[in-house]
């Protein structure tokens, strides 16, 4: 299987919203050229950063359908697809797969601790309602409450459809024990957006990051320094990256709120607020946001 359309910067799309709170397919469609005409390698799709647990399966098909109108054929789309039930996983697995996306991927169920064998079975059978597209296996144990495992990573290899990890734990000797195990062929993306260069430097294939989206520019710089070999400077730019993401998180908004206000003050993109119970922009975060933004400009001129 051809693992190079997998291989880059994949920023992880935020919901876009209109005034009312309602999925805006206008809004979406915005933010999609936006980041295709940065050039980012694809885009990952109602995973986290698209808030897909706060939204209905309806919700979720008109960002994806929204998302392939403007970028289908240009840009690498996984479209993340779980559920906390099989039945509605498989629906949206079919949908996306209908519109033509590269892979989707899936968290393992959340709230109930199942054995792993459900787990398998979980994503199996959400990849034959795809029967036609790679799967991709989101592991971000630090949300969902469930760790996978090298003999389940092992048993879901035995499904053909399996291309690699989406990889958000925090250990990144975890890319290392999933490149080996998996072996050639297959792809681990670097989840964390804070430690990107280590995980390209054990052998990530590329990143997938919930801050992509408000600075790609950054990402892509880490990821060419790193392919060129000047791994200082791209620490140098990690590190600035770093220091924009712990300013994201120091609103009372929610981070993609912030983000999603820093990518309006920067491009006029209005993707709108953050769904409840996610918190909401207060008048008194404006301040720390031109803060993100300034940093962001800065950190752009500098190394981009």
């Amino acid at each position: 299987m051809s693992v190079e359309k997998y291989q880059g910067i994949i920023p992880a799309f935020y919901a876009c919203y209109d005034d009312d709170g309602n999925v805006s397919a206008e809004r979406t469609k915005q933010l999609a050229k936006h980041l295709l005409d940065k050039g980012v390698k694809g885009l990952y799709v109602c995973g986290s950063s698209g808030e897909c647990i706060y939204q209905s399966k309806e919700e979720r098909k008109l960002t994806l359908e929204s998302v392939m109108s403007v970028v289908k054929g240009k840009l690498t789309v996984i479209a993340h697809v779980a559920c906390n039930n099989t039945a509605d996983s498989r629906e949206l697995a079919a949908h996306a797969e209908s519109l033509g996306v590269d892979a989707i991927a899936a968290i393992p169920p959340i709230y109930f601790h199942l054995p792993e064998h459900a787990i398998a079975q979980y994503w199996n059978d959400i990849s034959a309602a795809a029967p036609n597209t790679d799967f991709v296996i989101y592991n971000i144990p630090q949300l969902a409450g469930v760790a996978l495992t090298i003999p389940l990573l092992k048993e879901m290899l035995k499904n053909p459809r399996v291309i690699g990890v989406k990889n958000s734990s925090m250990p990144v000797q975890d890319i290392q024990l999933f490149k080996d195990a998996a072996g050639p062929g297959h792809v681990v993306f670097n989840g964390p957006d804070e430690q990107l260069v280590s995980g390209l430097a054990i052998g990530a294939d590329g990143g997938i990051g919930g801050t992509y989206a408000v600075m790609p520019e950054l990402y892509l710089a880490i990821e060419r320094l790193v392919k060129s070999g000047d791994m200082a400077k791209a620490c140098e730019v990690q590190y600035a990256a770093d220091r924009i993401i712990y300013a994201l998180c120091a609103c009372h908004g929610n981070m993609y709120a912030v983000a999603k206000q820093v990518i309006k003050l920067r491009t006029g993109i209005d993707c709108g607020s953050v769904r409840k119970p996610l918190a909401a922009l207060v008048p008194e975060d404006m301040a720390q946001i031109e803060k993100c933004r300034a940093m962001i400009d800065e950190a752009v001129r500098k190394y981009a």
